[in-house]
């Protein structure tokens, strides 16, 4: 009789271990609204900032993965699954639009993009316009691939409008993206580089403004994807980056805004210390 207790008592524990109890104020838990933005990556500060804002205000989340524009578009036409696409040249927006995978009435320009000519400050290199990277004393010159990545080609087209394309290429260091680049004059695997002002912001760097006469305006544009399920999410991160919220962290990472870019042919290339 005690034995068919205790196994009694023992079946009933076990009985009630697996029972949840829920007490009547809980509520179900609610998934936040979530959108995923393909960026390019010269946006990888700015955006960050800006993402991190958006959802302290909204509650909503922002998933960024960045890349060059080139390699995301491309993942876009095999299926990507991403909301909102932020290129780094208006013409791969234009290019999505044609192919149906981007919404057209979404696209709009967002920013111009600037470059600069980086180098380490480890690397007792002086470099403050491009001819001096013929320098024998520079071995590595870091730039985004040209194949695919915006930023990339506007440094080919700097050189080229110098003459001196051919003569840089032995020293280049093709990167994936321009954040890559920007990667190998940190580390000092390049002496110096061609990244965009956005990301120039850095340490182990010092930087000059390259005169954006000397290559085709980085006309940056968004738009929502066609295959997005969360379109209306995805407009108001839009409005956001081009709101009150979004722009004055686009201008602090030295982005020309839509009504700003005539501003561009009154800069001259500045040294930064």
């Amino acid at each position: 009789m005690k034995n068919k207790t205790i196994r009694f008592i023992f079946s009933l524990i076990i009985f009630l271990a697996g029972c949840q109890v829920i007490p009547s104020s809980a509520t179900p838990t609610t998934q936040q609204p979530e959108i995923t933005v393909a960026a390019a990556a010269d946006l990888q500060f700015a955006f960050s900032d800006i993402a991190r804002l958006y959802e302290q205000q909204t509650g909503r989340k922002v998933t960024l993965v960045f890349g060059s524009t080139g390699q995301l578009v491309q993942q876009i036409e095999n299926g990507a699954p991403f909301d909102l696409i932020a290129a780094a040249n208006i013409s791969y927006v234009d290019r999505l639009v044609e192919q149906g995978l981007a919404v057209k009435d979404s696209a709009a320009l967002y920013a111009r993009g600037r470059i600069v000519l980086a180098v380490n400050k480890n690397s007792g290199i002086q470099a403050t316009r491009l001819d001096d990277l013929l320098s024998d004393r520079i071995r590595h010159i870091a730039i985004a691939n040209p194949e695919h990545a915006p930023y990339g080609l506007a440094a080919k087209q700097a050189f080229e409008s110098l003459g001196i394309w051919e003569r840089v290429q032995p020293k280049l260091v093709l990167a994936e993206n321009v954040r890559q680049a920007l990667q190998f004059v940190q580390t000092g695997d390049a002496e110096a580089g061609i990244i965009s002002l956005s990301v120039a912001a850095v340490p182990e760097i010092t930087w000059t403004l390259i005169d954006g006469s000397l290559h085709q305006p980085l006309d940056q544009a968004l738009a929502i994807l066609t295959a997005s399920k969360q379109p209306e999410i995805a407009a108001d991160f839009i409005a956001y980056i081009n709101g009150e919220h979004g722009r004055p962290i686009m201008r602090q990472y030295g982005f020309l805004l839509p009504d700003e870019i005539n501003l561009l042919s009154q800069q001259a290339p500045t040294p930064q210390p």
